[in-house]
């Protein structure tokens, strides 16, 4: 039976929402997509009558290009694609952009998930799950550290976004915070700790900026000399993000067509 908000007095059915679809990267390590199975599950609950659907850029289905034709095929003719990618790059402008042109239906492509303070809200619970004090001496802090692990690209836009989660990490455990990449970009998660050790940083961790397990992820903490933090995954506030995201692409989209 129909949900009497989605009818109208006539009885013709009202347009829903439009549709969250989630845009992941894809991963062959099977733990990321049951990471974020769980995080689309937690969103759900968070927003009963919302459709929320899943579509992968690569290696995982359903592909985003798949995801859009099934939408189409059941009728839905207006989605918001939010990326859950951590800062611009070239997936984020190019290769979402133009999976979502050549879609039937009608799409918003919302901002990538970083920077923004609900994930450094995410890192540092993380760190603290790893064993991070929050009541560390003046001196344990000057002989402290954190590199923010991520996965690197070679976007200029991609480690601009990047340092700023970074700096915003910073002041919130009052200690420095360097961005260190898996592959592409400089420097490397072991430059940057080499880097920490010079300048007489004894007790650095790596907080990883991923947003669910896979191999970057793995060698990242693998290189850790203290503790390393567990990936993003589906803590609470990644899913308060995703909706954030979704939300600032209706409003951004209400705003130009009321120009």
């Amino acid at each position: 039976m129909s949900q009497p908000s989605l009818v109208h007095l006539d009885g013709r059915r009202r347009p829903g929402p439009p549709a969250l679809v989630v845009v992941a990267h894809g991963s062959r390590d099977p733990r990321a997509l049951s990471t974020v199975r769980t995080l689309l599950d937690r969103v759900r609950e968070q927003r009963p009558g919302l459709p929320v659907h899943l579509g992968h850029i690569e290696l995982n289905e359903p592909l985003l290009t798949d995801t859009l034709a099934d939408l189409d095929a059941h009728d839905t003719t207006d989605a918001v694609l939010v990326p859950l990618l951590l800062a611009r790059g070239y997936h984020v402008k190019r290769d979402i952009p133009e999976m979502a042109d050549r879609a039937r239906v009608r799409t918003r492509v919302a901002a990538p998930l970083g920077p923004h303070p609900l994930l450094v809200e995410t890192l540092h619970s993380r760190l603290v799950e790893a064993g991070w004090r929050t009541d560390m001496t003046d001196a344990e802090r000057r002989t402290s550290a954190v590199v923010l692990a991520a996965a690197g690209s070679r976007d200029p836009d991609s480690a601009v976004d990047t340092r700023r989660t970074a700096h915003l990490l910073a002041h919130r455990l009052g200690v420095p915070v360097i961005p260190a990449y898996a592959s592409t970009a400089t420097p490397t998660v072991p430059t940057a700790l080499r880097a920490l050790a010079a300048r007489g940083r004894e007790r650095v961790a790596v907080a990883s900026y991923f947003t669910a397990p896979g191999r970057f992820a793995t060698e990242c903490a693998q290189a850790a000399p203290w503790i390393a933090s567990a990936p993003l995954g589906t803590h609470p506030a990644m899913t308060d993000l995703l909706l954030h995201r979704y939300d600032q692409a209706l409003q951004a989209d209400g705003k130009s067509n009321a120009a």
